[in-house]
């Protein structure tokens, strides 16, 4: 099992970054006594040293503050072969760090069974020229065809990105 994690704020623009992680079980990963495995973080009272030296680390770093929302295993039924085996992660987007960071799609490449490369952008144009939010990718998940589905929830839609094209499934309602 794996899944994304949306680390702590507030410890500076480049610090702490958000990640993707196996689940083992009874696994303990900090919170909230340390980030990021074993960093201990001081602000929090009291401090538990006997949980830190038990914190996992995670297995893989995605940016600082890319708010990772949803992701989805890619079979790459629906999308070119280098889709396929890997993650794709919807990064939500920053709300407080400058520069914004995030407001993507990214696929994570796998090999055996684990992260084996850098993030790669798949889905970007969220963000206007001067910063404003046009889009905000949350869930994931692939349709029959194996084409990948981004729920878009600034602009109420739900993105379908396959061979063909990327357009909304969902246009928002107008008034």
């Amino acid at each position: 099992m794996w899944a994304v994690v949306n680390e702590r704020d507030e410890i500076g623009p480049n610090l702490v970054p958000d990640y993707l992680t196996s689940v083992r079980p009874g696994g303990f990963y900090g919170w909230p006594y340390s980030y990021y495995g074993r960093h201990l973080d001081v602000r929090v009272q009291p401090q538990r040293p006997d949980l830190v030296a038990r914190a996992i680390a995670p297995d893989y770093a995605l940016s600082s503050h890319v708010a990772p929302l949803g992701m989805a295993f890619s079979t790459g039924a629906g999308l070119p072969a280098r889709y396929r085996g890997g993650i794709f992660v919807s990064e939500h987007g920053s709300w407080n760090r400058i520069p914004l960071n995030g407001y993507k799609i990214v696929y994570v490449p796998f090999a055996n069974g684990r992260p084996s490369g850098p993030p790669q952008d798949v889905v970007t144009g969220f963000l206007t020229p001067d910063g404003k939010a046009r889009g905000r990718p949350v869930g994931l998940a692939f349709d029959r065809t194996g084409a990948l589905l981004i729920a878009d929830d600034v602009g109420n839609a739900v993105w379908r990105v396959g061979p063909a094209a990327a357009r909304p499934l969902a246009a928002p309602a107008r008034s």
